[in-house]
């Protein structure tokens, strides 16, 4: 009986074990769908906007201002990015934009909305495209100025470091030349040698 109620612990000791590895198993992929999901539906909007921006009229100008506040909000989200990794002192910048990264999600929506409802009725209050087209050119003057300021900054720094290369190089060409001119103390003491050298030989 004792080896019996050993061989039973071992199995079910192996079948708790596989069981575990399954119930992470499923976690995982369970997880993994979901992240695959959310990125498809995401693929699927980018694609629906693009496709809806092709078309004449408000509704594809609407799409149209999605594809271009997204764009702009990319671009500064890489400007940002290329600054921080490159460590320069960006004070609140991350934080303004993960703010303005939010806003604009918001105005998308809402774009979004209006852009729906201009394809399904022809019954929409036009005054409100015009309050969002004034959004739109806040949020990606907001984003320009971003881009803006960290390109001159860019430029200065990189200006800073071309003069000092330039320096660098005058006085390596410098002394490279002094050095090629010959030393007037090393002639005259050639002259000097050879003079001796000519005193000593027989006549």
């Amino acid at each position: 009986m004792g080896a019996i109620g050993e061989v039973l612990l071992i199995v079910l000791a192996i079948l708790a074990f596989l069981l575990l590895l399954t119930g992470v198993g499923v976690y995982v992929l369970v997880k993994v769908g979901r992240k695959a999901a959310v990125k498809a539906k995401q693929a699927t909007t980018r694609l629906t906007t693009h496709v809806n921006a092709m078309g004449p009229g408000e509704a594809a100008e609407v799409e149209r201002l999605r594809l271009d506040l997204r764009r702009e909000v990319s671009l500064t989200r890489q400007a940002v990015e290329t600054a921080q990794q490159q460590g320069w002192g960006l004070g609140d910048l991350p934080q303004l934009l993960a703010d303005l990264s939010r806003q604009a999600d918001v105005h998308d929506a809402q774009l979004g909305m209006y852009a729906q409802q201009l394809r399904v009725s022809a019954y929409i209050d036009h005054a409100t495209l015009g309050r969002l087209r004034e959004h739109q050119a806040k949020l990606t003057a907001m984003c320009a100025r971003i881009r803006a300021d960290l390109l001159g900054h860019q430029v200065q720094h990189a200006s800073a470091g071309i003069d000092d290369l330039r320096a660098r190089t005058d006085l390596e060409i410098e002394a490279r030349r002094t050095s090629a001119v010959p030393d007037p103390l090393d002639e005259i003491d050639h002259l000097y040698r050879r003079t001796m050298e000519q005193r000593k030989e027989p006549s």
